[in-house]
């Protein structure tokens, strides 16, 4: 048996992190060496996270300061980062470091924003703030699994979850040349999409049996879905979108619009899509609507398209703390070991959720 390669998870107590603990446990070639949280450190996960309690039963968090001493000099070390953006970066120069002086072999996958963009002037217009290691920038890679083939850089920035949805259902598209390249997009998420810590707006009274559009236009996956579809396709995108606030916990449903060229008819859009996606695993084009109970707590996407002729509309739905989070970075680091990338991820969605 080959030696298991360590995983390390960074910001491990929120529910991205809590995610990425679930599928290290089930996952065959990484080993849990380390859930690292400075505000859990000596707690154990099972007290976090109770649904963790039969596959890491005697794992605690360890501090930022101390995850380093868990690993073996030399060892292959695959990196999650599930800090919050803007702090992510600095946190894994500090790893980068850490790791060279230690001979440790090591890939990163950071779930923040904080690699989605290759200029620096680019994040820090988005995000109002100064970048915390532009000099990694040229490191990463950004892309969702299914529209880059290959990666000529040590490590990676996985999308936003509503960036993953949207940016699956549109590149086929804008790759085929029917419809314009301005897209219309409406999403809605659920309240985990907020994080773990309380806020106005996650609040159940609010939440429950609740739905509202916020940042119209306005929000800042649109900027990164803009730079990130254009990248995919070779066509310079425009993208309006407007997310809203669902009331259920998980899951993402993405709505986008798009004027065609010319009449267009269901089994042209159809085979535009099995076409672009017939290698990937974690994409089904449906023929009925997709709904978010047949993806939720899985890597799946399903898509599902629809026209009058000289419209389009095609539909996505995700797990946002998965395919559009954890699941996607465990995908991504399955292919910088050159392991399969289905590995660890092909457990059904539950249903019924």
């Amino acid at each position: 048996m080959s030696t298991p390669i360590q995983a390390v998870v960074l910001g491990a107590s929120g529910y991205v992190g809590g995610e990425l603990l679930r599928l290290i446990s089930g996952h065959p070639d990484f080993e849990l060496a380390a859930a690292v949280s400075d505000s859990c450190a000596g707690k154990s996960v099972a007290e976090t996270f109770g649904h963790l309690s039969s596959v890491l039963a005697n794992v605690d968090f360890v501090a930022r300061a101390d995850w380093l001493a868990t690993i073996a000099e030399g060892s292959k070390v695959a990196l999650f980062s599930a800090a919050p953006h803007g702090a992510s970066a600095e946190i894994i120069a500090a790893a980068l470091g850490a790791a060279e002086a230690k001979r440790l072999v090591m890939h990163v996958v950071d779930s923040s924003a904080d690699f989605r963009y290759l200029e620096q002037s680019a994040w820090e217009s988005v995000y109002g703030a100064t970048h915390g290691a532009p000099e990694l920038l040229d490191q990463f890679s950004c892309a969702v699994p299914e529209h880059l083939d290959s990666v000529s850089t040590p490590h990676v920035g996985h999308p936003g979850c509503f960036a993953t949805a949207t940016l699956l259902a549109a590149v086929p598209l804008l790759q085929s040349g029917l419809t314009d390249a301005e897209i219309f997009v409406s999403g809605v998420t659920g309240s985990t999409g907020s994080g773990r810590s309380p806020q106005a707006g996650t609040h159940h009274p609010e939440r429950n049996s609740n739905l509202y559009a916020y940042k119209p236009l306005g929000h800042r996956h649109s900027p990164e879905v803009a730079s990130l579809a254009t990248a995919a396709s070779g066509r310079e995108t425009t993208v309006y979108f407007v997310p809203h606030s669902g009331p259920f916990a998980r899951g993402i449903h993405i709505t986008l619009q798009a004027k065609a060229k010319s009449p267009v008819s269901e089994d042209q859009l159809r085979d535009v899509y099995t076409s672009a996606y017939e290698n990937c695993p974690f994409i089904e084009v449906v023929s009925a609507t997709p709904k978010l109970k047949n993806v939720v707590a899985s890597n799946l996407c399903q898509i599902g398209i629809a026209t009058d002729g000289d419209s389009v509309v095609v539909m996505s739905t995700i797990d946002n703390l998965v395919k559009g989070a954890a699941g996607g970075a465990i995908q991504w680091m399955n292919r910088l070991w050159n392991l399969p990338e289905t590995t660890g991820l092909m457990a059904a969605a539950p249903g019924w959720t």
